[in-house]
């Protein structure tokens, strides 16, 4: 596809957003408030995934963009780190057959490095095995963050001018060809679950004019009606892209 920034040209808009992405915040204080370890919270929230890649691809949603683990997360205590390593591996091995059964396209971003040999394999299978399905692109962020996003495409141009040897003239399109999702459009709506309102170093780049949604509800507990209410409050929104309103 080709590359349309919404600072430079004006997307087209329908009532169902092209591009989802969402911050599955909440799982622990879910918990919590049940007096069930933290971990309780994270396996109940791969069920909330679940539902809501069904409910995307049963209206029409294009891309869903998940935010599963950032750069930052590393710094959480260590057991619940390799609690989430180990669903990680669970996911990928139970879900993957799931989604391609049901034509969805799995792709995983991040600076896959940091992960061990296992969860690296499993997402080179993941991908690969569902790299020909079109219904919709579901795509888990993994030790993501968006600066790092930014860092890793510049340094790719950097690369590229010293190969070519003169200086590689650079625009919003040709940097975004780098950036970890260039095969994406931008988000047209975000949703931020758990009662925090702010992006948390998600798609720095990408939400430029994307829509924000914040609600209380923790991601365990986002259901369709959830849902629902996130794509009911896009609806009402004029989305101008620095034109003058109606």
């Amino acid at each position: 596809m080709s590359y349309i920034s919404s600072t430079v040209d004006v997307p087209d808009v329908a009532a169902v957003p092209r591009h989802i992405a969402i911050i599955m915040d909440g799982n622990g204080r879910w918990a919590t408030q049940r007096k069930l370890p933290r971990v309780a919270g994270h396996r109940k929230g791969v069920e909330a995934v679940r539902a809501v890649v069904k409910a995307c691809a049963r209206c029409g949603v294009e891309y869903l963009t998940l935010f599963a683990f950032s750069s930052e997360n590393w710094r959480r205590p260590s057991d619940e780190v390799s609690f989430l390593m180990r669903l990680f591996v669970s996911a990928l091995e139970r879900e993957t057959a799931r989604l391609h059964k049901n034509g969805i396209r799995l792709r995983i971003v991040g600076d896959l490095s940091m992960f061990d040999a296992r969860i690296q394999e499993l997402v080179r299978r993941g991908e690969a095995r569902t790299a020909g399905n079109t219904r919709m692109t579901l795509t888990i962020a993994a030790n993501y963050g968006g600066r790092w996003d930014i860092l890793q495409a510049a340094s790719q141009l950097v690369a590229r001018t010293v190969a070519d040897g003169h200086a590689v003239p650079v625009d919003e399109a040709s940097f975004a060809q780098h950036l970890a999702m260039a095969y994406a459009p931008e988000p047209d709506l975000f949703i931020r679950t758990g009662g925090e309102q702010r992006v948390s170093n998600f798609l720095l780049w990408q939400l430029a004019y994307t829509e924000l949604y914040f609600t209380d509800t923790f991601w365990p507990d986002f259901d369709d009606a959830a849902f629902a209410a996130a794509l009911a409050s896009y609806r009402a929104r004029e989305r101008r892209f620095g034109r003058a309103g109606a």
